[in-house]
């Protein structure tokens, strides 16, 4: 997955695109699904004035849900420590 982030006014927001290289429309819903609820897990690690579009790769399908989350809780730890 690739998380790309900006300051932005206001709470934390997501959102989530999936590559099409995931290659078909079940699969990148799939992946979308996985995506979401692993940020739903993670969300507190976002720091506020930030949004973040978290792009989802053909590794999200296969890989361990725990591994999706251990990874982007890392992602959000390491925004919340640039931005001090």
């Amino acid at each position: 997955m690739t998380v790309l982030w900006v300051e932005a006014p206001g709470p934390a927001r997501a959102g989530f695109a999936v590559s099409r290289h995931v290659t078909t429309a079940v699969r990148r819903n799939r992946v979308r699904r996985r995506l979401r609820e692993a940020y739903r897990l993670t969300r507190e690690a976002q720091p506020d004035g930030t949004a973040v579009v978290i792009i989802g790769k053909p590794s999200a399908l296969d890989a361990a849900f725990a591994a999706l989350v251990a990874e982007l809780r890392e992602a959000l730890g390491a925004l919340s420590r640039s931005l001090r």
